[in-house]
């Protein structure tokens, strides 16, 4: 199998490298050397796309347009993949792929939609009627405006108004004795409200395309199999990409998809290389990171609630936060963007997720996760200090199928977090108007839609 070890040629000495390094030292004191990143982007652009690892499946999984939501959760959980393409079903095989793709679906996105509905629906099932939805809108307006974007309750409110139909029809709720608000309700039902939400309508007929509205897609920006690694590298850095679909023009599917994890895991194997361990072995106070203060680190108390941790995640801009307790923000914990299935794929947890702290969150979910042979990891936490080489960072990232690791001090109080972004940086910078001339200007069209 090919590897980035294999197509990245050391084409400059060691004594070289230690050279430039020993001049940006001697005046920097910390950081890149300028020379180095040139030599490492000028041998990425000369690695082409093909040569990097296929899927472990063979497969890239994909999701049509006209796919319910409940199927689209199946297959993304089924899949254990947080992301997948969008075909377009009124494409044919002769269609460029602009046409025959629209974007990427995003499970956590689905997920919080998902949650949204329930909110909505137990509002409405405690009043007895659908009517109550424009209520319940405002009573989740933090989990729905703020997680979600939601321009407002009459977007969603015919949804809500199908799942509330569908539970009081089939006399759920009478059955269950509802109480007189939404937490009442949705604990009440407990997981005969989980089956309504997942199981009956809306969920089983509404499509992926007819909730574009309700959160915004991720690019669907493919690069050719003879484009270069360092484009590669660069999107996923600097546009906060999480994958990159791989097509050929002549072809109707996505030949491949490259994730920030997958690219981690290829760092790895070029241990050894003059041109990676010249910077690998360098401390992480030596490369200037973390590129954060310890004021600027966003984290969340171990004590509040697991849904403001995710409100939290969506207003911050972040896909993961460390759990801290007490005034010295001791790092205890750790949980991501990608954990918000476990609010809606495990009844035991979905049933209270108004009343569980982040802690009871993670401590369930653990549980739950070594049964089901999951590998989402909540203890111990990922961290390092700053005396940690990039070489250790990276190969506990690759371990652990992480994609950020948080920086403690002597006393595990948080002080920075180096993400998978930070390190594909150390390795690559952006030519001045690289992208301006590769792609043109539908490309940052598109990068600005997503923001």
């Amino acid at each position: 199998m090919t590897t980035l070890q294999d197509t990245v040629k050391d084409n400059h000495s060691r004594e070289e490298l230690m050279k430039l390094w020993e001049e940006h030292d001697n005046f920097f004191g910390k950081g890149i050397p300028p020379g180095v990143q040139e030599i490492l982007n000028n041998a990425f652009s000369k690695v082409p796309v093909s040569s990097f690892p296929d899927l472990p499946s063979g497969e890239v999984v994909e999701v049509s347009a006209d796919d319910s939501i409940a199927d689209t959760v199946k297959i993304l959980s089924k899949n254990h993949i947080m992301s997948a393409p969008v075909r377009n079903p009124n494409a044919d095989s002769n269609d460029p792929w602009s046409t025959r793709y629209i974007g990427m679906v995003d499970y956590p996105a689905v997920v919080l939609w998902v949650l949204e509905q329930a909110e909505l629906a137990a509002t409405a099932l405690a009043a007895g009627t659908a009517a109550a939805v424009g209520v319940g809108a405002g009573a989740a307006g933090a989990l729905g405006a703020l997680v979600l974007g939601m321009t407002g309750p009459a977007a969603i409110a015919g949804l809500a108004a199908a799942a509330v139909g569908a539970a009081i029809a089939g006399g759920v709720a009478a059955e269950k004795g509802v109480g007189k608000d939404a937490q009442t309700a949705a604990n009440a039902l407990g997981e005969d409200f989980y089956k309504v939400i997942l199981e009956e309508e809306p969920f089983k007929s509404i499509t992926v395309e007819e909730i574009t509205n309700s959160y915004r897609w991720a690019p669907f920006l493919p690069i050719q199999p003879d484009d270069s690694m360092l484009t590669v590298l660069l999107l996923l850095s600097k546009f906060r990409l999480r994958s990159i679909p791989i097509v050929e023009a002549d072809k109707p599917r996505v030949e491949n998809v490259i994730t920030q994890s997958a690219v981690v895991r290829g760092l790895a194997q070029c241990h050894g290389r003059d041109w990676f361990d010249c910077i690998a072995n360098k401390t992480l106070a030596q490369l200037g990171l973390p590129k954060m203060s310890a004021d600027q680190v966003v984290y969340v108390e171990g004590d509040k609630l697991i849904l403001e941790a995710f409100i939290l995640m969506r207003e911050s801009g972040v896909g993961g936060l460390p759990v801290v307790e007490g005034a010295e923000r001791k790092v205890v914990g750790s949980i991501t963007v990608r954990d918000v299935r476990y609010l809606l794929l495990k009844p035991q947890i979905f049933a209270r997720r108004k009343e569980l702290t982040v802690m009871d969150f993670m401590n369930i979910a653990d549980s739950l996760g070594k049964q089901d042979d999951n590998t989402a990891k909540f203890f111990p936490p990922l961290t390092c200090k700053t005396s940690a080489t990039l070489i250790e960072v990276i190969n506990s990232l690759a371990r652990e199928n992480a994609h950020r690791i948080y920086l403690v001090d002597d006393g595990s109080s948080i002080s920075g977090v180096i993400s998978i972004r930070d390190i594909i940086s150390c390795f690559v910078s952006e030519p001045e108007g690289y992208f301006e001339k590769y792609f043109g200007g539908a490309f940052q069209d598109a990068i600005e839609a997503k923001k």
